[in-house]
């Protein structure tokens, strides 16, 4: 055991308060996924693709729905064949089977009771298909997020269909499985609509490729009794007039109920009747593994107002009108939604003061070209001229705008509809998401008819929903743990479900899916002829039930009551998650170990444990290095969470927790004799590359074997280190791992200075690439543009206090947070001059994260500081000024998290394109996970999440590669081979004037 590691009882959480759950992992489950069951998969599939640890499994045991089921086992499949493999051994043995991709399911359709497939980290890509006439095809991987295929289509200018709010997670395979349309879909851009062709899986094993040619004489050679049943079911259907006219009366809104029986009526053959199945289908039929999508023309003029209503009936009853005049969206929120976003960024506070009865409706037309959108505005116009509108608040303006910030603010909080209120929800009560349909013109007297039902039940409103096609959501929150409460609920969804099917003729499912919590109510909806049509299909495709079973279909009448998840109270800063899974794309550890939700997810599950349990130890053990020591803590997930849940500060608090007092006193004392500590740090660089000089020949010399002798001695000696210190204390070696930089910094002037420089530690340590260092670079652009910079004498020993705030050394990063202020407002006399940082992740921690640990005389300092990034003084102070005399072909950049929090990826850009005639962002540009030395304490880290992006810089050639952070930079060029250098340095080559 490494000398110096960490008591894993500093992750438990404390006993006071804390009794079982009734929905608690029991203890004989302690010891993870049961054999033979291990170990029969671990040899079908290798032992790296089955997760078997207690902590596994209930980290994949929630999903976005108010249910929690915990698997047996989880497979990470690869590609088709580990599919088939497990659906053969799962068809051998009588065991179930249930598919997960992104788990933002609302209605537990992503959980299962005993072998859980995960299909999201192996099964990404999107590829453009242009064919004849302009039409335009994508060929989508089923782990692919629908934000990422959209991406890649808007640079050919098309978009797909579904637009679900949970875009930025959602992923295609689920989109399609589910029918999930969104904001504009509505029945006629939705999935079902819109795909070309899907090759997917059947229970069986066997693939079926839709747009085969051949794939129907293949099925009927592989599978002949389900041709013939499925040609059956199409007979006795077309044989039946009223059945027939029910089928297409109820898809002419919005339905997701049940299985699409109208398949039946549009496909001819067993394939085509298969390929509409399959959608909607919610992975009780196959596994989709591809899906190509007809894709829709990406009108990008976009005009768009937010108007508000005095109450929700009058909003709803405005929807027809604004159909007519052709609008694309018409999105309601009722009162409670528009209070609960506030908590969303950049929504405006005096939303908070609405009345109770205020609606609103988020109105948007989208136009291919400048004529069009004029049309509609004068269309819109009209509209407006005869509604009566509100202006309760100060921000409400009830205009039309072409503004593309003021509309991503309007959509932003729309979408946030779910998290938003769902995060404002009482402590500890679990959240229900429902969504149904009603003809458009019934939509009023629908809103009137819920209010009343939820206020007579006891359940606050909250209403949203996609108005134009009549669609509505709401939100329940009751506490699971309480019988009275599940019987309060049991009462309102009996009587919703009567009031929808029997008042108003509509859909208990508009576009959620028919999932766990309507499975029970199908026949409600459907009536007894046509839901055995379902259970019969479901036998013909699936005869053994294997797939997913009580996800659709079940007899039973409180079906919808079992495996609601309790949700036990967790550290302040995580307790408002409602597990919708926004936050996982963005994490760089999500391929790795864990994902934000998931380290919330355990942390509840600790909550329900009794205290010592077997299961609680299990957890805590492998919380240590899954959730704690492999987050990259660069708190992308807060600007994913419409709630801005921080879960990188949470697990910073946690390596807080896992420290000695002798390593806080170490850290606190590094930080007061850090001028020592950062000579001290380039020595040691200088002395390795040295090493590496004398055993390889210089740092790019390489013995005859490729590797350079010093870097493997070096990377031996630290790895020798970690195993008898710690892992996440010492870093490892890594070749990328630049040279010293110069001692000294350039000379430069006080007076006349427009701005103080302050170059970060990271880059008075380690060498810059090229032959102009980057503190050189700055000062040469700077003067150039007729804006000089200072640097001060005493910058050394000074740091922006991030090495102490990532690692959750709270002692250290005050002492530093204060120093770094205090010098500051010195050297800017008095925040006369900007503070310029030429390190993103610095200028975030100058500005923002030191904040919280200064004293309250030196808050005060920093309200009067004015902190400027590198790439922001260079966009808009200097480029205006310079002069742009030569330029390089192709250029890549890196954003890093510090960027993405801070808002400067458009100053990267800028600057980057005054430097090359071509510039790329990778569409899976994501944080490096370098931060700072956690690529080195756990390279691993940083291959998982650069691994993608990696791919796409690596597929072509570019001149330069550029970002904007040092330790960045490492990050990238050990991810992909490439050298990344900072943009400014290109900036000075590229403005450098000519030899005459």
């Amino acid at each position: 055991m490494p000398l110096l590691e960490p008591d894993p009882d500093a992750l438990r959480p404390a006993p006071d308060g804390r009794a079982p759950s009734s929905d608690r992992v029991p203890d004989h489950r302690a010891g993870g996924t049961p054999e033979p069951l291990r170990a029969d998969l671990a040899a079908i599939l290798g032992a790296d693709k089955v997760l078997t640890k207690v902590s596994d499994l209930v980290r994949y045991a929630s999903d976005a729905s108010p249910y929690r089921f915990v698997p047996q086992v989880v497979v990470v499949a690869e590609d088709i064949d580990g599919v088939s493999a497990v659906l053969s051994y799962a068809h051998g043995r009588s065991r179930e089977v249930v598919f997960r991709a992104a788990g933002t399911s609302l209605n537990g359709q992503a959980q299962g009771e005993d072998i859980l497939v995960d299909v999201r980290k192996h099964w990404t890509g999107v590829e453009v298909i242009e064919g004849p006439g302009g039409a335009v095809r994508a060929r989508i991987g089923p782990g692919t997020t629908v934000v990422r295929a959209n991406a890649t289509l808007a640079r050919h200018g098309r978009v797909l269909g579904p637009d679900p709010a949970s875009a930025i997670a959602c992923t295609i395979g689920g989109v399609v499985a589910n029918n999930a349309s969104g904001m504009t879909a509505g029945t006629t851009r939705n999935s079902y609509r819109t795909v070309a062709s899907l090759t997917f899986v059947l229970p069986s094993g066997t693939v079926v490729d839709t747009a085969d040619p051949d794939a129907d004489d293949e099925l009927a050679h592989a599978e002949p009794a389900l041709c013939a049943g499925l040609l059956e079911i199409k007979r006795e259907i077309e044989a039946d007039p009223e059945l027939t006219a029910r089928i297409r009366a109820k898809y002419e809104i919005k339905n997701t109920n049940g299985y699409r029986l109208d398949a039946f009526l549009d496909g001819a053959t067993p394939v085509q009747i298969l390929r509409g199945l399959m959608v909607g289908s919610e992975g009780t039929f196959g596994f989709i593994s591809e899906v190509v999508f007809d894709t829709l023309p990406l009108d990008r003029r976009v005009t768009t107002a937010l108007l508000f209503f005095p109450s929700l009936p009058a909003a709803a009853a405005a929807v027809p009108r604004f159909n007519e005049a052709g609008a694309l969206a018409v999105e309601l929120m009722d009162g409670n939604t528009l209070r609960a976003s506030v908590s969303v960024q950049g929504v405006p506070a005096d939303w908070a003061r609405l009345p109770k009865d205020t609606a609103a409706l988020l109105v948007e037309f989208r136009a291919p070209d400048e004529a069009r959108q004029e049309a509609y505005e004068e269309a819109a116009a009209r509209v407006l001229g005869d509604l009566s509108l509100v202006a309760p608040v100060a921000s409400v303006t009830n205009e039309f705008t072409r503004d593309a910030k003021t509309i991503a603010g309007y959509w932003k909080a729309r979408k946030a509809f779910v998290t938003a209120v769902g995060g404002s929800r009482p402590a500890g009560t679990t959240l229900i998401t429902e969504d149904f349909a009603v003809p458009p013109s019934r939509l009023a007297d629908a809103c009137e008819a819920l209010l009343e039902l939820q206020t007579r039940h006891g359940f606050d409103a909250a209403v949203a929903g996609h108005a134009a096609h009549g669609n509505l959501h709401f939100l329940l929150a009751f506490d699971a743990g309480r019988p009275a409460d599940v019987d309060r609920y049991a009462a309102f969804m009996d009587e919703f479900c009567r009031l929808t099917v029997e008042r108003f003729d509509g859909s208990l499912k508009a576009e959620h899916a028919t999932g766990r919590n309507i499975a029970p109510f199908l026949e409600l909806e459907w009536g007894p002829r046509a839901t055995e049509l379902m259970w019969r299909t479901k036998r013909v495709i699936d005869p053994d039930g294997v797939l997913a079973p009580r996800i659709v279909l079940d007899r039973d009448p409180r079906a919808h009551l079992r495996g609601l998840k309790t949700i036990p109270k967790v550290e302040v800063i995580a307790d408002p998650c409602i597990e919708c899974g926004f936050c996982e794309p963005t994490c760089p550890s999500e391929d790795l170990t864990t994902t934000p939700r998931q380290r919330i997810v355990l942390r509840r599950e600790m909550m329900r444990q009794q205290p010592g349990s077997p299961v609680e130890d299990g957890l805590v053990e492998a919380y240590g290095y899954d959730a704690v020591d492999t987050c990259a803590g660069d708190s992308t997930c807060k600007l994913a969470c419409p709630v801005g849940i921080d879960t990188g500060a949470l697990m910073k608090d946690f390596r807080h927790a896992r420290h000695s007092p002798r390593e806080e006193r170490a850290a606190a004392l590094a930080a007061r004799n850090f001028k020592a500590v950062e000579a001290s740090a380039r020595l040691a660089v200088a002395a390795a590359d040295t090493l590496g000089a004398r055993l390889g020949g210089g740092r790019g010399g390489r013995d005859g074997r490729g590797d350079r002798r010093g870097d493997r001695l070096l990377t031996a000696v630290t790895r020798a280190a970690r195993k008898a210190v710690r892992p996440d204390l010492v870093p490892e070696w890594l070749p990328e791992i630049p040279g010293a930089a110069p001692a000294r910094l350039p000379h430069t002037a006080r007076v006349g200075a427009s701005a103080v420089y302050y170059p970060a530690c990271v880059n008075r340590i380690f060498a810059s690439p090229g032959a102009v260092p980057l503190a050189q670079a700055v000062v040469a652009v700077s003067a150039r543009a007729g804006k000089p910079v200072w640097i001060p004498d005493d910058v050394a020993g000074t740091c922006c206090a991030t090495i102490w705030h990532s690692k959750g050394y709270e002692a250290g990063n005050r002492v530093m947070a204060n120093r770094i202020v205090e010098a500051a407002w010195g050297w800017t006399a008095g925040g006369a001059l900007p503070l310029v940082v030429d390190a993103s992740s610095c200028t975030l921690g100058i500005a923002h994260e030191v904040v919280p640990y200064l004293t309250d005389d030196n808050r005060q300092l920093h309200k009067e500081l004015t902190v400027v990034d590198s790439l922001v003084w260079a966009a808009e102070d200097l480029l205006p000024h310079l002069t742009v005399h030569r330029t390089i072909g192709t250029a890549v950049l890196h954003p890093t998290c510090s960027m993405h929090h801070l808002g400067d990826e458009p100053q990267l850009r800028a600057v980057a394109e005054a430097c090359a005639d071509e510039v790329v962002v990778p569409d899976d540009a994501g944080c490096c996970a370098f931060a700072g030395d956690r690529g080195m304490l756990h390279k691993e880290l940083t291959e998982s999440a650069t691994h993608r992006e990696a791919a796409e810089v690596t597929s072509r050639h570019f001149d330069a590669h550029l970002s904007a952070n040092r330790l960045c930079e490492v990050g990238m060029q050990h991810a992909t081979g490439r050298e990344y250098g900072s943009v400014l340095q290109e900036l000075e080559r590229a403005t450098r004037p000519t030899k005459p």
